[in-house]
């Protein structure tokens, strides 16, 4: 029972009849400490279910659940280090095995999916922790996250692993359990793919299938025509899909002084954008992006408001516990800049965000940047992403899988395209900050085609 007391620290009920899934999920990411890259509410950094949106739209889960497969796969976009496991493809001997292992440590976790009728308990499918390990008697206990109606309690392993062998009419497999640990670092420390809004499944099949067909049909004889065939047949929602992971904040919380936590996420977040815009891969988006744009921006002050708007309603959403909300409205916004202590130049944008009768005071770190905040513009078939464009679609150029190349028949520019995109060369920031982009794409791309439960396995890199 080495976890035991971390994990019951964060021991919570099931906030929908549904959530089983979820609930046990933010309980063992909030034991490893995974930093989920936002905040939760005021300045408590830590998940809620209603965070946990990756792979499966939350009203989704309301009404029908999560299958197994979907929250493994939720398990991955949140960043933890997963092995899963049917039972059809395991055994009660390796179960034990994995069940001692991760009950002797503090760093491992084993969520069990099973269903209750083999424990003689009421209702059908179920996922709960399991807490600790009893090995005179093969009792494993179970932290239910249904506490409205059984409180923690040992079963039998054996029956437990019985409850893992139903199959689950969804899918058509059995149930399982998986292995949930920490990574060797924070994934996606600048940049995430969301899927929030219902265009996502286009999106994700558009990068995945569609761009490489699209390269193998066009003529491409330079990387500006690379660019422009891809870019040219972005979804109009595009902007949607990848974002910065912005550092917010309540303005009663902060002031213009930083916490040591915050500057060393800033410098982490400067450090990867500092990285992207010295490939050489940027300098041919930043070219190409300067040349198609229909205007050229006449300043920050001619595109700053519309993004700090944007961006600052976003947060209070975030900060509210409202995401997707359409209530709130930015009455105000400025841009910020202040030297630290230690002299280092700090940017964050300011906004005044109105809901109903009440407002709020919102910042928004920004990392410091040689380039500029960002490019718009003002053809709807271009890329429109905040805060910025070349920065932001040199990183999914590069999170695509190799083989969206194959297709170039041009010899030369395909040895210069697979040298612009090569990972190997990259600094290991940047490395790892593409490696977890390329594995949330093929997880989106897993679940849009429903084979998440079929292979369990972690994301291809």
């Amino acid at each position: 029972m080495e976890g035991f007391y971390k994990l019951v620290s964060y021991f919570q009920t099931q906030s929908e009849p549904a959530f089983c899934g979820l609930a046990s999920l933010s309980m063992v990411l909030n034991a490893l400490a995974i930093d989920p890259g936002r905040k939760w509410k005021g300045s408590w950094r830590w998940f809620d279910e209603s965070m946990l949106d990756c792979c499966e739209p939350l009203e989704t889960v309301k009404a029908r659940g999560i299958t197994f497969g979907k929250l493994v796969c939720l398990a991955h976009c949140a960043g933890a280090k997963v092995e899963a496991f049917h039972a059809s493809h395991s055994s009660i001997d390796d179960f034990r095995k994995y069940v001692i292992k991760c009950s002797m440590s503090d760093d491992c976790y084993v969520i069990s999916s099973y269903h209750r009728a083999a424990l003689k308990q009421t209702g059908i499918g179920h996922f709960s922790p399991i807490g600790g390990y009893h090995v005179r008697r093969d009792m494993a206990l179970i932290l239910d996250v249904a506490r409205f109606k059984y409180p923690p309690h040992w079963i039998p392993l054996k029956l437990l692993w019985e409850g893992m062998n139903y199959v689950d009419e969804d899918t058509g497999q059995s149930r399982g359990f998986m292995l949930v640990s920490r990574p060797h670092r924070e994934p996606g420390l600048l940049y995430t793919l969301s899927c929030k809004h219902e265009s996502w499944i286009n999106i994700a099949k558009f990068l995945m299938d569609d761009v490489p067909l699209l390269l193998k049909s066009e003529d491409a004889k330079d990387i500006h025509q690379v660019i422009s065939i891809i870019v040219a047949s972005l979804p109009s929602n595009f902007e949607e899909f990848i974002k910065w992971i912005s550092e917010i904040r309540r303005r009663e919380d902060g002031g213009p002084s930083l916490s040591a936590e915050e500057k060393a996420r800033l410098a982490i977040k400067e450090e990867v954008l500092k990285q992207v815009q010295e490939t050489g891969l940027f300098k041919h988006v930043a070219s190409f992006l300067a040349s198609s744009c229909s205007r050229q921006a006449s300043g920050d002050g001619d595109t700053l408001p519309f993004i700090a708007a944007s961006v600052c309603c976003q947060g209070a959403e975030i900060l509210g516990g409202k995401p997707s909300s359409s209530g709130y409205c930015c009455r105000e916004t400025c841009m910020k800049c202040w030297k630290a202590e230690d002299d280092k130049p700090i940017t964050m944008v300011s906004g005044t965000v109105v809901n109903g009768n009440t407002e709020q005071g919102v910042d928004v770190l920004i990392p410091s940047s040689s380039g500029k905040l960002c490019c718009i513009c003002s053809k709807s078939k271009y890329i429109r992403v905040h805060p910025a464009s070349t920065d932001v679609l040199t990183v999914l150029l590069l999170s695509l899988p190799s083989t969206t190349w194959a297709g170039i028949t041009d010899e030369q520019l395909l040895t210069e395209i697979h040298g612009l995109v090569s990972i190997e060369n990259l600094p290991t920031l940047l490395q790892e900050e593409v490696l977890h982009l390329r594995h949330q794409l093929h997880l989106l791309k897993r679940c849009q085609e429903g084979k998440v439960d079929e292979d369990l396995g972690a994301p291809l890199s």
